[in-house]
């Protein structure tokens, strides 16, 4: 694959990213920010945070596996990846852990309903 190739695929992982940001602001479930311009720049700040997050927890030995439990510590940890980022910009706001929990939840859903949504057009 080119680099270009690869940039490219970044900028529409983070678009995508981005608008369902978006969408999940605009139901009220406990994430606002300010416009798509701010949801790009969360998708984008969000990612970088969670992955220094993941990249921690590998380098300290902890992993999950694929059970419920799992799934709720990755909720947790979104979670927790929503709130950090919230302090790093201004045109995202997060209403407490509990919103946080909530938004991280939707923002799943969305992911799954997009690809749903394609899966029926391709």
């Amino acid at each position: 694959m080119s680099i270009i190739g690869l940039l490219i695929g970044v900028v529409i992982g983070a678009l995508i990213s981005g608008l369902v940001i978006w969408i999940v602001s605009k139901l009220g479930l406990g994430l606002e920010v300010d416009g798509f311009g701010s949801a790009f720049i969360a998708a984008i700040v969000i990612a970088i945070v969670g992955a220094v997050i993941n990249w921690l927890l590998g380098v300290l030995g902890i992993s999950f596996g694929g059970n419920w439990l799992a799934a709720i510590v990755q909720l947790i940890i979104a979670a927790v990846v929503l709130l950090i980022s919230d302090r790093f910009l201004k045109g995202l706001r997060v209403a407490g852990f509990v919103g946080a929990l909530i938004a991280a939840i939707a923002i799943g859903a969305v992911y799954w309903l997009l690809g749903w949504a394609v899966s029926l057009i391709v």
